[in-house]
């Protein structure tokens, strides 16, 4: 006679065993018709999955997470049940979900076209409108090795062989379709209901180089059409915003095969990169940090000191001289700590922050680079504080604050905060680790923000915040973090004399704002789609003569204004202005000043912008207050005191 325990608290007892559904339905119709899964005692589990004992029961829909899963791994099995159908001699492979959706692996003669990929979809889309009933059942491996050979699914044979243990597997049958999975899915192929094939890709079985070549066809699923409209509009704003069409259009950067992961800035994209190093080096300025430069190869002995080799030797790039072995430094800390390590300090010069745009190499696999995002030469804003136990909770604080501050003038207001704490493989003892996890949370709740706990997760040296953003389209991006560190700085020998006398070991806190510039850069081409804000654009002012009676009062506008601090281009070609004004705003050039004979003999200017907004004719102090304002509020909606 089990009892349920519903997740408000609530009870319900019944006579003999109940599947999920039966619960459901005895809760009401409307609830079984919208359930897609159950909770079990926090395994999420079919709504046909038998309750026997006492139990906690979570219904599971399409509002909740869960549900959104269990929908996508569902529509993984529909994906591979139309290909099936319209490709009979297609071997099916893998189909896990993924980040907004799910992918299924095929060994198939051809390349599946778009074509193909619109009729796979009109097939899921007719197969979801049959509502078929999806069934789990359980056979044992030799009963599963034995079905799959007789179906000539090679692939599904050698996926069994290789599950370990000799345990009864599950499979879901859904029409004439069978496939292994361990579940759960929905529980009837009408449930899915917005789906979309999005593209399809090489991929190698097992994910390993040597071996043979699949198909990878990609979809995304959501619990209504509405949602998959929203995501759709994404993808192709995504689409519309990729920083390497947009950077290769306003000729920022290239990349080329002759160094693979590596930037070639172009003068436009060196002036955004230099503008934003010299902000951070201000914002670091006035917060107390302290800019060093470390050399960019280091013996291999210190990266064994430190720890780095034995875990990460793969992702270094490496050299000899004189039979000595170097590394190109793959990051900073261990170089910082030398730093530090030179004269003894005392706890009253404590805390120390030591800040560098240390330029960092490691040697990514060729398959996961993308553009700016993922490069393998990349500049950190890189910096340690090497402070006391007692400091931590305050120096995480004012890190916060140098964080929020930083983000508002790139224009980003939306940031996600979580906070990993101890592995269970780690250094220090549980009361230091006590102190720290405890001095981040202090420092997130003194900001008053909510926070996600991400049990386990944190380095095995110490517990870590880390920040991400939200941008314009609803993309996150994780970007700023802070780490405590108990271990580093003993490895390398790093002292300092406490109060009372003693030598000990300092606290250090590595963080970071940005990232990396490469990949913030690529942020913010994408956030803006290259109309910078002007603090940032490359050319803050297009000045733009009628004819050639204005050049002379042109290149002295350009002058006057350059030496003002302001990025000036005067365009003085013989061409049309409409053709001069088409092609600034194409450039998305911030403001366009156009001057005639009128402004000259007025000494004023005519400003648009490169939205088409017409500011009129102003005087020049007008124009260059204007312009001030503009550039001084950064990215923020307005001008803060």
């Amino acid at each position: 006679m089990p009892v349920v325990t519903l997740p408000d608290g609530s009870h319900r007892s019944f006579s003999e065993a109940v599947t999920v559904h039966d619960v459901a339905a005895d809760i009401g119709a409307g609830l079984a018709k919208a359930a897609l899964a159950g909770k079990v005692d926090g395994t999420l589990v079919d709504t046909s999955y038998l309750i026997e004992n006492d139990a906690q029961l979570a219904i599971i829909t399409e509002r909740d997470e869960d549900g959104l899963e269990v929908i996508r791994h569902s529509t993984a099995h529909l994906l591979a049940m139309a290909v099936k159908e319209l490709f009979p001699e297609a071997q099916v492979t893998i189909g896990p979900v993924i980040d907004d959706g799910f992918y299924y692996d095929f060994k198939y003669d051809r390349p599946f076209t778009n074509e193909d990929l619109a009729g796979i979809e009109k097939r899921m889309a007719e197969l979801a409108k049959q509502d078929l009933p999806v069934s789990r059942s359980v056979m044992s491996r030799s009963e599963a090795v034995e079905l799959f050979s007789s179906m000539g699914e090679e692939y599904k044979v050698r996926i069994i062989e290789d599950i370990p243990g000799a345990e009864d597997l599950s499979f879901y049958r859904q029409g004439d379709f069978i496939d292994l999975c361990r579940g759960p899915h929905v529980p009837s192929t009408g449930k899915m209901k917005a789906f979309k094939l999005t593209k399809v890709s090489g991929a190698f079985w097992r994910g390993d180089t040597n071996n043979e070549q699949l198909q990878r066809v990609y979809g995304t699923a959501w619990a209504n059409k509405k949602d998959l409209k929203a995501y759709v509009h994404r993808i192709e704003e995504a689409e519309k915003r990729d920083h390497r069409k947009v950077g290769k259009k306003l000729n920022l950067f290239h990349m080329q095969e002759e160094a693979p992961g590596m930037v070639f800035w172009h003068p436009d994209g060196w002036t955004i990169y230099q503008k934003i190093e010299q902000y951070m080096r201000d914002i670091l300025h006035r917060h107390g940090y302290q800019e060093i430069k470390t050399p960019q190869i280091v013996s291999r002995s210190l990266w064994e000191k430190s720890g780095h080799w034995d875990k990460f030797k793969e992702g270094m790039f490496t050299t000899e001289s004189e039979k000595h072995d170097f590394a190109i430094k793959p990051m900073n800390c261990p170089c910082h700590i030398q730093v530090f390590n030179q004269g003894l300090k005392s706890h009253k010069d404590l805390p120390l922050r030591l800040a560098e745009f240390g330029s960092c190499h490691r040697n990514e696999a060729s398959g996961a680079l993308h553009g700016l995002m993922r490069v393998r030469g990349f500049t950190q804003d890189d910096a340690h504080i090497f402070c006391e136990e007692s400091d931590i909770q305050n120096e995480v604080s004012k890190f916060i604050d140098l964080l929020h501050e930083v983000y508002k003038d790139f224009g980003f207001t939306e940031i996600l905060y979580k906070l990993s704490t101890r592995p269970e493989k780690r250094v220090g003892s549980d009361e230091v680790w006590d102190k720290s996890e405890a001095a981040l949370e202090q420092a997130l709740n003194r900001e008053g923000v909510k926070w996600e706990l991400l049990p386990g997760e944190g380095a095995f040296y110490g517990p870590k915040i880390e920040f991400s953003l939200k941008d314009c389209i609803g993309r996150v991006w994780q970007c700023g973090t802070i780490q405590v560190d108990f271990s580093m700085p003993g490895r390398l020998g790093a002292q300092y004399v406490s109060d009372n006398s003693e030598r000990k070991t300092p606290v250090m806190l590595h963080r970071a704002v940005l990232g990396s510039f490469e990949r913030f850069i690529g942020i913010l081409i994408e956030e803006y789609e290259g109309a910078f804000p002007s603090w940032l654009a490359p050319t803050q002012v297009a000045i733009l003569n009628i004819t050639d009676n204005q050049r002379e009062y042109c290149e002295n506008l350009a002058k006057k204004w350059d030496s003002l601090g302001f990025r000036v281009n005067a365009d003085l070609r013989n061409e049309k202005i409409g053709f001069k004004i088409r092609e600034h705003t194409i450039n998305k050039v911030p403001f366009l000043v156009v001057v005639g004979d009128k402004e000259v003999e007025n000494n004023t200017v005519a400003v648009r912008t490169r939205k088409g907004e017409d500011l009129g004719t102003l005087s020049l102090e007008a124009f260059e207050q204007l312009l001030q304002e503009d550039v001084g509020r950064k990215s923020r909606t307005k001008l803060e005191n």
